[in-house]
């Protein structure tokens, strides 16, 4: 079983807690390169959404 597949067991049935994840990374991820890369991380987030399910977390600030 590759790391992918366990992964993708982990998030199976916990799509929310998943997408929170993503966003908050995301978010950390900004904040220690000053929004730097923003652009990329917003496409990575994006991407990792749409394979975790079609819904979104509630956005905060953009």
């Amino acid at each position: 079983m590759s790391m992918l597949d366990k992964i993708k067991g982990l998030i199976k049935g916990h799509p929310d807690q998943a997408r929170q994840g993503v966003e908050k990374g995301g978010d950390f991820i900004d904040r220690k390169t000053g929004n730097k890369y923003r652009g990329q991380v917003d496409s990575a987030q994006q991407k990792l959404n749409d394979q975790i399910g079609d819904r979104r977390p509630p956005t905060g600030e953009q």
